[in-house]
């Protein structure tokens, strides 16, 4: 039966309907998806023995939830999904301003349209999108935003005194009842805001310019914070903590492969984007390692932490960039190259504080630094370690192309030059093109290619220049016994 077709209380009386409180619906909701084996929190991944096993406990204890965690660690999107344990739809008293039971109306307007009307009275229907409310702490939040105030202009036109609950103008909180009200990096708020909250969560009670009023809100209230923040700009208050029944701690994503299920999941790529240019696995794996590589570095500030943003802004340059070369030569296609990857350095900025030396180092040192040690890491997943060749037990198989730099030859890779010129360039060392077909990757086999060159620099067996237009790739000894003197000499002939 289409529920929403009644129209009036005595409909709903006669239809049966139960009325429930918000969280013991969310409670019967997770408890009928268990036993029925449909997905909850869908597009979550690496919670799955972590935070969503602990969430779905605060659910059925029907908590008030609090989400502790570093920032781009999916704690709104959680609290969001959270909609989708709710009805489809719950009745409202048609004509009040909160959404009102029509079953157990709160406010005296409520109240004295049931009780004139009785089974006549109207209802309407409320969808669970618009039980659902989001507010951003800020230390410009007043109780009056959250929890209302005296309307003087109501009091004056229907002459009540502002100790009357029909003179209040209600705040976010109140107009929440019966759904989900979320508050967004909770230490931001002031104390004295904080202390507003008090006897909503416990009593009920809520306190307006010295009047108080009872108000039984039915509401699940969900806090997220940031454990920076809790420190230093601001705190919970020990009271309002108590409150709280759950805290649950989020993290970031502990695998390669869920780090990337999330970049793929959130990344905004063009639909002609996608056509035109073609994304090999290594290098998706690669950047998923940028933010790994992030969050152990020395030269950022770990306490603040580095967003999945990171990852998922830094794999839309790198394929902006692939893009853009794409169409300055005019061709159809393009597949990203690890040259791309230094495209990703607008990503970097804005994504990541750092700390005293990495500030002395600067973010584009910082930046390099962590995308060298991500292909390093990502050729030694696929290529053996130069390093168990050095007792001359084995035959390095990576001797030829070190001697054809050692020889004094160059490379230069061009970051905007045409797929055939970067295959003509690569293709100047054989030893190169025989050692990746040796080992059978999946792909087109420049790309390879060009990461054991990124790796053998990575090793130090072979010297890398980066520049804007080019990566430069020599001998090692003579990139580093080149003196001052000769690069200045080297200006002046270019001059």
């Amino acid at each position: 039966m289409d529920l929403t077709r009644l129209r009036t209380l005595g409909q709903l009386k006669a239809a049966n309907y139960r009325s429930r409180s918000v969280k013991t619906e969310l409670r019967e909701n997770l408890l009928t998806a268990l036993r029925e084996g449909r997905p909850i929190f869908r597009g979550i991944y690496d919670y799955e023995d972590t935070v969503l096993p602990q969430l779905r406990a605060a659910i059925l204890a029907r908590h008030d939830i609090l989400l502790l965690g570093l920032r781009g660690q999916a704690k709104t999107r959680l609290a969001r999904l959270m909609v989708e344990l709710l009805d489809p739809y719950i009745p409202a008293i048609e004509g009040t301003e909160l959404p009102e039971d029509p079953f157990h109306p709160i406010t005296a307007e409520g109240q004295l349209i049931v009780t004139e009307a009785g089974d006549d009275t109207p209802i309407r229907w409320i969808s669970r999108e618009e039980r659902y409310i989001e507010k951003l702490a800020t230390p410009d939040v007043s109780v009056a935003d959250l929890i209302g105030d005296i309307d003087p202009i109501k009091a004056a036109t229907l002459k009540l005194p502002y100790s009357d609950p029909r003179v209040i103008h209600y705040g976010l909180i109140p107009r929440a009842h019966r759904g989900l009200f979320v508050i967004n990096e909770l230490p931001d708020l002031q104390p004295r805001i904080q202390v507003a909250l008090f006897n909503i969560l416990q009593e009920k009670d809520i306190q307006i310019r010295g009047y108080s009023f009872r108000l039984p809100l039915d509401i699940q209230f969900i806090f997220t914070a940031n454990p920076e923040d809790y420190t230093q700009r601001g705190t919970i208050i020990t009271p309002l903590k108590d409150r709280i029944g759950s805290q649950i701690l989020t993290h970031y994503p502990r695998t390669l492969e869920a780090s990337r299920r999330i970049t793929q999941q959130e990344a905004r790529i063009h639909p002609e984007t996608k056509a035109r240019v073609i994304m090999p696995d290594v290098i998706a794996n690669t950047i998923e390692r940028i933010g790994m590589m992030a969050r152990q570095s020395e030269y950022i500030d770990q306490k603040s932490g580095v967003s999945a943003r990171l990852t998922i802004t830094a794999y839309e340059c790198i394929m902006a960039s692939a893009e853009q070369r794409c169409l300055l030569h005019n061709e159809s296609h393009t597949t990203v190259r690890f040259l791309d990857i230094y495209g990703a350095l607008p990503a970097i900025i804005g994504k990541i504080e750092l700390v005293y030396e990495g500030e002395k180092e600067g973010i584009q040192t910082v930046a390099l630094h962590l995308f060298h040690k991500a292909m390093r890491e990502e050729f030694l997943a696929h290529f053996p370690s130069p390093e168990k060749f050095r007792r001359g037990s084995q035959p390095n198989p990576y001797r030829p192309i070190i001697d054809y730099f050692n020889a004094g030859n160059t490379l230069s890779l061009g970051r905007w030059s045409s797929d055939a010129e970067y295959q003509q360039e690569l293709r100047k060392i054989p030893a190169l093109q025989s050692l990746v077909e040796s080992y059978k990757l999946p792909g087109p086999p420049y790309v390879w290619m060009e990461l054991v060159l990124h790796g053998l620099a990575d090793m130090s067996l072979i010297g890398r220049t980066v520049s804007d237009r080019e990566v430069s790739l020599k001998d090692i000894l003579g990139d580093v016994l080149k003196r001052p003197s000769d690069e200045e000499e080297d200006e002046e002939e270019e001059d």
